[in-house]
Formats: C-alpha cells, sequence, structure tokens
C-alpha cells in the first residue's frame, strides 16, 4: 500500500448504500476503505480508533446524525475530513454540516467520477460542494451574512447619509423634497433595522460603511 493512499470510512445506515460507494472507490488505486459504520456513534468510535483520511458520511441517520457526528469527529480526529452526503440540495442542510467542520457536500446521486474527484479533494485538504447545489448554497449565504445596509431602502440609505453628515430633520427633508415628519419616520425605521439607539451611532455606522469620510 502506497503511503499516498487515501484512507476512507464509509459511514451511512444503508448497507446497500455503502456497498455501492465501496465498490466505486475501491476501483481507485489511491484509495482503500479501512471501514464501514451504519450511525453517527458508530462513526465517531471508528475515527478514533483507525483515524481515517477521510470519512464519507451520510448527513440524515439514525441515533446521532451525520452533522452532530462530523461535530465529534472534527473533536477526536482533527485531521480526518469529512465528506458529507445527503439527498439535499437545501442549502440549509449543506450550512449546518459545514459549520459543523465538513470540508464537502455531495448529493447521493452523484456520479461516481464526482464522487472520485470529491474525496481526492477533501483528502488534500479543499472544499468540494457539488455544483447541483452551488445556487442554494450561495442563496442561503447571502441570507445569512447579509450585510445589514441592505436591509434599509435607496430613500433610507440617503436619508441615512444626511443625518450622518449632520443635517437637521428639517434641512433633509427640504432637501428631498419630503415633509419632517416622512424624514423622520425614516430615522425611526432606520434605526430599528440597524438596532441604533441614537445619532451618534448612526454616524459611527456611516462612517463605518464608507457613506460618509
Amino acid at each position: 500500500m502506497s503511503r499516498n493512499t487515501i484512507k476512507i470510512l464509509l459511514a451511512d445506515d444503508h448497507s446497500m448504500v455503502r456497498q455501492g460507494f465501496r465498490r466505486i472507490l475501491e476501483a481507485q488505486q489511491d484509495i482503500e476503505i479501512v471501514g464501514e459504520a451504519s450511525d453517527g456513534r458508530e462513526a465517531v468510535a471508528l475515527v478514533e480508533q483507525l483515524k481515517p483520511d477521510v470519512v464519507v458520511m451520510d448527513v440524515a441517520m439514525p441515533g446521532l446524525n451525520g452533522i452532530e457526528a462530523t461535530r465529534r469527529i472534527s473533536e477526536v480526529s482533527p485531521r480526518t475530513r469529512v465528506l458529507a452526503l445527503s439527498m439535499h440540495k437545501d442549502g440549509v442542510y449543506v450550512r449546518e454540516i459545514l459549520r459543523a467542520g465538513a470540508r464537502g457536500y455531495l448529493l447521493k446521486d452523484a456520479f461516481d467520477a464526482d464522487l472520485i474527484a470529491a474525496v481526492r479533494a477533501v483528502a488534500r485538504g479543499e472544499g468540494y460542494i457539488a455544483p447541483a447545489v452551488a445556487d442554494s448554497v450561495l442563496a442561503d449565504y447571502r441570507q445569512q451574512v447579509s450585510d445589514p445596509i441592505d436591509l434599509l431602502t435607496s430613500r433610507e440609505r440617503e436619508v441615512l447619509q444626511l443625518i450622518a453628515e449632520g443635517k437637521t430633520n428639517k434641512e433633509i427633508a427640504a432637501h428631498l423634497n419630503l415633509s419632517v415628519y416622512t424624514v423622520d419616520a425614516h430615522r425611526g425605521r432606520i434605526m430599528e433595522k440597524l438596532n441604533l439607539h441614537s445619532t451618534g451611532e448612526l454616524v459611527r455606522f456611516a462612517l463605518r460603511k464608507g457613506l460618509i469620510d
């Protein structure tokens, strides 16, 4: 066995699925299957014992699911990398298992070549996201890490900038051809959306976002 052989642990509660993956992966000269687990707990215990390079991990397993198992594997064997397998294209599943420490995410109906490529990429320390889930991952990411300023309408950003520049509600109203009441309502909504509680905080926020110099 070559020193560069990738040692794999298969974790899936369906033995037929494990057999299918074993057949695909063992046909590769640089891959060796060192163990199989039928649930998350068994996977964690075998990782501690066998220290595989990669765990091909089903996300949905009884007892201890793949997400929690991945979290524990990251603790007991930091050098072992997890490639998650799932039927789900939903970005939430991807986010949760990546947050738990997985390095890759592949759909169970992927082509053989994709599974092999994903295993090798993860073994090298690279990330791998199945192309079919990339769009939902990006959409989920944008939702999760949306910049607070994205919550503001174009008009609210304009009002925020004028407040930060030191203009009064009356001056802003005249500048934008609005009533003072409308400007005051905008100010209230801006502070609520950004969770800010004073004009000073609004100014500091605008400075951080480059709205004013």
